[in-house]
C-alpha cells in the first residue's frame, strides 16, 4: 500500500506515487549510485520529498535533507561532509548555490534545467523502474550541531536484509505510539520536510496511510481547513503552531469541524504546559509529546491524561527504550536528582556520524548515548528536561546551535567576545540573545549585528536582541558560563537553569 498524495491541488494516486519512487531509484542506478549512496535534497515542501523516500527504500540510497535557508557556505559544507553524489534542488535555490556544487555531483532541477543538469520531470520520466539487488532501505541523514559549532551527520546503520522486515515492525509499532502513524490513517503534515520529525513520518505515513496531504507551509487556518476537507485524523505539529492556532479568533477555530482528529503529535521543543492545556481544552485528550533525537530516535511518549497530571514532562520511556540519569562523576543519580540524560532505543539499528566515529564513540557509556542533554526522572519514571544540550535553542521547534553563531559574530568589528543563548519567547518558546563584549570604546548594537550576520548564516539564526557587558562569567575552565547569563531569563519558569 502507498498513500494517495495531495499537495495543493495536485492528487496523486497511491500507485502513481510507487511507480515514481521506483524510476527515480533506477535514474539514481543509471548515475552509477550504489547502495549506502547518499542524494541531497535542497527543496522547500514539494511532493519530490516522496519520490526520493520511495526511491531510497527501493534502491538503499539514502537522502540529506539540506534546509533551504542555509547561505551558500552553509549548504556547501553539507554537500561535501555527506559525499552526495547527487543533488536534487529548485531552479531558484539552484541559482544561489550552483557554484559551490562539488564538482562530479549529478544535480536535477525542478522547474528548470540550466546547463549541465537534468530537468527533474523530464528526466524522471525517461528513467528505467530499479531492477537493482534487494537491499536494506535506507532513510534520511539528519545534520544536528554539537558544542563544536559544526554540524554532524546522524547516518542510520541498516539492519541486514534479513533482519529489516523486524525492524521494520518494531520501528513501526513505536510511529504508531508516539506520532499515531497506523494503517489506513489519513496523514496531515503542515512542518518542513527537511526537520527529522517530519521526514520520518512521512516515511512510515507514505507505506501505512490512506492519504497524505503536505502543506506547502504551514498556516494556522488552511491547517484547519485541510483538516475538514480530508477528514485528517493525524497531524504532526511543533509547540509554536499550537501558539499560532491558539491565536486565531475563536469564529475562525470554530468554523471548522475537526471531529475526525484522533491523534495530534508534537516533537522537537517542549511544549509550554499552558498551551498543552489550552490546545487539550480546546481539541480534547488528542495531544502526545515525544522526546526524541536524530541519533536515538523515538525515548519517550507523554498522552494528554498524563501531561495534565505531570505538567512539563516529557512522559515515560516508550517501547523498548531506556533511560538513565548520570552524574558528572559518572554515578547512577537519585530520583528527583538532575544528570545528564543517556538512553537507547534498541528498535532502532545503531547510528555513527558522517566520517567522524570518534563523535559517536565519545557520546557512549554502557552502551547508551547522550546528546548532552539535562534532567531527572521522578519516582513514577517519567523524564523532564533541564535543559537542552546546554548551550542548544529550540525556538519553534528548529535546533539553533549558538556557537555556530558566536564563531561567525566573533569577527564583527567592536566584538572583543560574544556568547549567543536561548531567552524565554512566548510564542517561539525560544527566541536568541547575543551578550556582547565589546573593545575598548566600541558599541554593537542589533543592527550592526543583523548587518555582520546576514551573509554569513542563515536568516533565523540572528539574533534580533543584543545586549553589552562588561565582562563575562566563567567556569573553571575558562569557558563562558552561560547558564549564569540564562539565569535571570529564565527565573520562575519551570525550566531549571
Amino acid at each position: 500500500m502507498t498513500a494517495t498524495l495531495y499537495f495543493g491541488g495536485l492528487v496523486r494516486p497511491g500507485e502513481q506515487v510507487a511507480a515514481r519512487g521506483v524510476k527515480l531509484a533506477g535514474g539514481f542506478a543509471k548515475f552509477g549510485m550504489r547502495e549506502g549512496d547518499v542524494v541531497a535534497l535542497l527543496l522547500r515542501n514539494d511532493p519530490i520529498y516522496t519520490d526520493v523516500i520511495l526511491a531510497c527504500r527501493a534502491g538503499g540510497f539514502y537522502y540529506c535533507p539540506v534546509n533551504w535557508h542555509f547561505t551558500r557556505d552553509e549548504v556547501a559544507f553539507l554537500l561535501s561532509d555527506s559525499g552526495a553524489r547527487a543533488l536534487i534542488v529548485e531552479a531558484d535555490l539552484y541559482a544561489t548555490v550552483k557554484d559551490v556544487v562539488p564538482a562530479g555531483v549529478q544535480v536535477i532541477v525542478s522547474g528548470g534545467a540550466p546547463a549541465g543538469t537534468h530537468d527533474y520531470e523530464s528526466w524522471l520520466a525517461a528513467q528505467p523502474a530499479y531492477a537493482g539487488p534487494v537491499v536494506s532501505p535506507r532513510g534520511h541523514i539528519a545534520y544536528t550541531s554539537g558544542t563544536t559549532g559544526r554540524p554532524k551527520g546522524v547516518l542510520r546503520k541498516p539492519w541486514p536484509v534479513g533482519q529489516a522486515e523486524e525492524g521494520q515492525r518494531r520501528a513501526d509499532k513505536l510511529a504508531a505510539e508516539c506520532f499515531g502513524v497506523v494503517p489506513g490513517c489519513r496523514t496531515l503534515m503542515p512542518a518542513p520536510l527537511y526537520h527529522s520529525a517530519p521526514s520520518l513520518i512521512t516515511q512510515t505515513a507514505l507505506r501505512l496511510a490512506e492519504r497524505l496531504v503536505i502543506m506547502p507551509r504551514f498556516d494556522a487556518e488552511e491547517t484547519l481547513r485541510l483538516v475538514e476537507a480530508h477528514r485528517i485524523d493525524l497531524v504532526y505539529m511543533v509547540p509554536t503552531m499550537y501558539i499560532r492556532l491558539l491565536k486565531l479568533p475563536e469564529a475562525a477555530r470554530r468554523r471548522y469541524d475537526l471531529s475526525s482528529l484522533r491523534f495530534i503529535a508534537s516533537t522537537g521543543s517542549p511544549c509550554p504546559p499552558e498551551v498543552k492545556r489550552a490546545m487539550i481544552d480546546w481539541l480534547g485528550p488528542k495531544i502526545y509529546e515525544t522526546y526524541a533525537a536524530s541519533e536515538t530516535g523515538l525515548i519517550t511518549v507523554m498522552s494528554s491524561a498524563e501531561a495534565l497530571e505531570r505538567p512539563g514532562s516529557a512522559g515515560r520511556p516508550v517501547g523498548e527504550a531506556v533511560v538513565r540519569i548520570v552524574g558528572e562523576d559518572g554515578r547512577p543519580c537519585a530520583v528527583g536528582e538532575v544528570g545528564l540524560i543517556y538512553m537507547r532505543q534498541p528498535a532502532y539499528a545503531d547510528f555513527t556520524y558522517v566520517g567522524n566515529d570518534a563523535a559517536r564513540k565519545a557520546i557512549e557509556r554502557d552502551g547508551l548515548v547522550t546528546l548532552g542533554d539535562m534532567g531527572y526522572l521522578d519516582a513514577a519514571g517519567y523524564l523532564y528536561i533541564c535543559d537542552r544540550s546546554a548551550d542548544m535553542v529550540i525556538s519553534g521547534g528548529v535546533n539553533i546551535y549558538p556557537a555556530e553563531i558566536e564563531h561567525a559574530l566573533i569577527g564583527c568589528p567592536g566584538v572583543l567576545d560574544c556568547a549567543v543563548f536561548g531567552v524565554p519567547d512566548a510564542e517561539m518558546g525560544e527566541r536568541l540573545m547575543a551578550a556582547i563584549l565589546p573593545e575598548h570604546g566600541a558599541h554593537v548594537d542589533a543592527a550592526q549585528v543583523e548587518r555582520w550576520l546576514r551573509p554569513r548564516i542563515a536568516g533565523y539564526k540572528i539574533p534580533r536582541d543584543v545586549t553589552e557587558v562588561a565582562e563575562f562569567p566563567r567556569d573553571d575552565n575558562g569557558k563562558v558560563a552561560k547558564r549564569k547569563l540564562r539565569a535571570k531569563y529564565w527565573e520562575g519558569r519551570e525550566r531549571r537553569v
